[in-house]
Formats: C-alpha cells, sequence, structure tokens
C-alpha cells in the first residue's frame, strides 16, 4: 500500500456512498524534476518531453518506430489520488531517467467556462483492465474501505461514464493547463 503524507489525505472530506465530490478544484500528480517547468510553462498535455524523448530512444534502439500520442492532462479531485499517480510517474521516470525524483501534487483551480471542459476519464477503462490499473483499483478500495464506505462495484466496459469520475476519480482536460491556476501543494 502507498504511504500517502497526512497533508494530502482528503477523502475523508471528498468521498461519499456516491464517490468523490467534485468541484472547480482538480489536482495533478507528476515528478518533482517537473516542478520548475510546469511553474514556468503550466501542465502540457503530453508533457513529458524527457520521458518522450526517452521511449523514442528507446524504441529506436531496439529498431521500432514509436508514434508520439497527445495525451490529455489527467485530472482527480483528490490529493490522495493525485499523490497515488504522482509516485507512478515517478516509478515510470526512473526506469529510464537517472535522478532523484519525489512525487508532487499540484492544485489546479479552474474558472468556470473552463471547469466545464472537465471530463471523466472512460478512456482509462484499457487501463484498468491490466497489472498497473488492478493496483490503482486496489489503492481506491483501500481509500473507501479506510472511510468506512462500501467500496464500489464497477463493470469496467458497461459502467456509466460518471462513474469513472465519481467513484474513481479519473478526470482529463484536452487542452494545456495555464500557470495562473496552479499551485504546488505543500504541508
Amino acid at each position: 500500500m502507498i504511504d500517502t503524507p497526512a497533508f494530502l489525505k482528503d477523502a475523508q472530506d471528498l468521498l461519499s456512498e456516491q464517490g468523490f465530490t467534485a468541484s472547480n478544484v482538480w489536482y495533478h500528480g507528476t515528478s518533482s524534476a517537473l516542478v520548475e517547468s510546469i511553474k514556468q510553462q503550466g501542465l502540457i498535455r503530453s508533457g513529458d518531453l524527457a520521458l518522450n524523448e526517452a521511449a523514442k530512444k528507446t524504441m529506436a534502439t531496439i529498431g521500432n518506430n514509436y508514434t508520439e500520442t497527445t495525451e490529455p492532462v489527467f485530472l482527480t479531485q483528490s490529493k490522495e489520488l493525485a499523490f497515488y499517480w504522482a509516485q507512478q510517474t515517478v516509478r515510470n521516470r526512473s526506469v529510464r531517467i537517472e535522478g532523484e525524483e519525489l512525487p508532487v501534487v499540484f492544485k489546479v483551480e479552474l474558472p468556470d467556462e473552463l471547469n466545464s471542459q472537465v471530463k471523466p476519464d472512460v478512456g482509462a477503462a484499457s487501463l484498468l483492465m491490466i497489472k498497473e490499473g488492478e493496483r490503482f483499483l486496489a489503492y481506491v478500495a483501500g481509500i473507501y474501505q479506510n472511510n468506512n464506505l462500501k467500496v464500489p462495484e464497477i463493470n469496467l466496459m458497461k459502467a456509466d461514464r460518471m462513474d469513472y469520475l465519481n467513484k474513481l476519480g479519473m478526470a482529463y482536460f484536452n487542452d494545456d493547463i495555464a500557470p495562473s491556476y496552479l499551485t504546488l501543494v505543500s504541508e
């Protein structure tokens, strides 16, 4: 189980039988190595250039083509869930990039006109069917249990699209997010 720092534990304030409450406040988990770039440029879709470049070089080395895709900015309404994804980012980067990195969480506060563009991440269904997704589902189940709530049962292929947002805290924004909407979360 992931040891989430106390200052990031917010599920008790956000979670109910219906799932995670959403507002115009979102969170994005990432690596400490990206903090300065994010503070200057904001959250850029498919923005981890170093990781993308490392993947491209790896694929070229083994003779395969690498096609970059433009991923949206992934968000969640919980600092606790963002920390989970931050740890995954650090782990994924450590495979290809040397250095000491730590998981960090950014608060994303969007005005109403932009907030209406945040969508449930139903594309996550394919992710949730692999080992990495199973670990996330177990993590979410632990959060529900720790808050004395019934773990939601979700058929990933038939789930209502809002279940991805409400019950699993998975959302995305399909544009870059300016630095003026971002704050690094700290104790």
